[in-house]
């Protein structure tokens, strides 16, 4: 059985290194939660998250630097596989 790409180091250390750049998070702008790890991060809607501009469902690649991304769980959750979702890009609705 083949192991999971994500389990492996050069998806560690990716993530490892986007989490180091301390950025917003690229969906909402708000601050991420960098303090949060293991059990907290994972039940923290605000916690850090790495998410790819191209989602991996549409050929995005997993392993790019240039694919990565800063998230919120709950905003990466939020965009499910779509592409080009960021908050800035969305057109309000003006009456």
């Amino acid at each position: 059985m083949p192991s999971n790409p994500r389990n492996g180091r050069p998806y560690r250390d990716l993530t490892a290194r986007q989490r180091a750049l301390h950025l917003p998070c690229w969906l909402c702008g708000g601050d991420i939660n960098y303090a949060l790890r293991g059990l907290d991060a994972q039940r923290s809607r605000w916690a850090f998250t790495l998410d790819h501009l191209i989602p991996l469902s549409r050929g995005g690649s997993l392993l790019d630097p240039a694919n990565a991304r800063s998230a919120h769980r709950r905003c990466n959750s939020a965009k499910g596989n779509r592409a080009g979702t960021r908050a800035q890009e969305r057109t309000a609705r003006r009456w």
